[in-house]
């Protein structure tokens, strides 16, 4: 039986068979009490093993997204890319529309292949390993699958890392293109922008972290930034340099709480992009003064040390960014 009550956000409908509970608010009463039937007939269908002959992918998709996506940082990616990943045509039918009981490693083959088509290797691998999470829960939480069928799929191969260094030379010609003249006041957004891109490579902080910084972020006394939420899922303090305090003291003041660099993603993004081609160098990236910092922080730091500041928790990872020659090495040698 359903359990439907009024909540500030419209009707919150719960319901509970066999000890799988499910729960969801609706705008209205009636759609409430449509879902609710609908999910106690899936429900009982589950429980009885039925389930087993009539889910198909499009219900580990859907199911995975409402039960396990909202508790991700990467909700709204997944979001749009679970119906992506169900919606492609195999052998002439909608992937999601592929029953369990029938899903092969073959379906997934080629469905990688259809996707390499399309996206870059690292592109269709990331929406493979979300794939193969959706598979994995809802063999080990929810009993839908026996095994997991990504298990014997090959993967795309890892692309090469990216080895883009930034020249001197260009980070001048991009600080012009931005406004940016050192010793004068940062007023602007571009100019903004300017002390982000130079921030960057004097910490090897990806421009997500750098934008969400805030005034109780930074530590000037112990210098260093304390970055709640990295990529990699858990916090890290990273050391700041002289020269990346003095960076962030040239910056406008803000209200408390605010991003000290006062930019969002889109409009950081845009306005490197304008700068970046009136200076005419179209293949550099902003995320590229992510390996120019680390290969010069390379030449001061220890491994342990490097791996530490930048977030790295295998430090084979570094290797990409490390581009001494067989000369600078024996010059350390003596």
């Amino acid at each position: 039986m359903a359990s439907i009550q009024k909540v500030a956000k419209g009707w919150r409908v719960q319901v509970m068979v066999d000890g799988q509970r499910d729960s969801r608010t609706f705008d209205t009463r009636a759609a409430a009490m449509a879902w609710s039937a609908q999910r106690e007939t899936e429900l009982r269908s589950i429980a009885s093993g039925a389930g087993s002959k009539t889910l198909t992918v499009g219900d580990v998709l859907k199911e995975y997204e409402l039960k396990v996506t909202h508790t991700k940082r990467g909700a709204r990616w997944e979001r749009l890319r679970l119906p992506l990943i169900g919606g492609k045509e195999i052998g002439g039918r909608k992937f999601k529309d592929i029953k369990l009981i029938d899903l092969r490693p073959s379906h997934i083959a080629a469905w990688r292949d259809v996707r390499m088509r399309e996206v870059s290797g690292a592109s269709a691998s990331r929406e493979m390993s979300l794939m193969s999470h959706a598979f994995l829960v809802a063999r080990k939480e929810w009993g839908w699958l026996v095994t997991n069928p990504m298990a014997d799929v090959k993967r795309p191969p890892d692309p090469p890392g990216r080895e883009r260094l930034i020249s001197q030379e260009e980070i001048e010609l991009l600080l012009a293109s931005l406004g940016y003249e050192e010793g004068l006041p940062v007023e602007t957004p571009m100019q903004r922008v300017a002390v982000a891109f130079l921030f960057a490579i004097e910490t090897a902080m990806r421009s997500s972290e750098i934008l969400a910084l805030t005034a109780s972020s930074v530590n000037y006394h112990g210098k260093f930034a304390r970055l709640p939420m990295t990529k990699n899922g858990t916090a890290r303090n990273v050391p700041l340099s002289s020269r990346a305090i003095e960076l962030l003291k040239m910056l406008p003041a803000v209200p408390k709480g605010e991003s000290l660099f006062a930019l969002s993603a889109s409009s950081r993004d845009a306005l490197f992009r304008k700068a970046r081609d009136r200076s005419q160098i179209p293949d550099v990236t902003f995320h590229d003064t992510r390996h120019e910092a680390i290969t010069r922080l390379a030449k001061k730091l220890q491994s342990l040390d490097l791996a530490r500041m930048t977030g790295h928790r295998n430090i084979s990872e570094l290797m990409t960014y490390y581009n001494a020659t067989a000369t600078d090495i024996a010059g350390r040698l003596g």
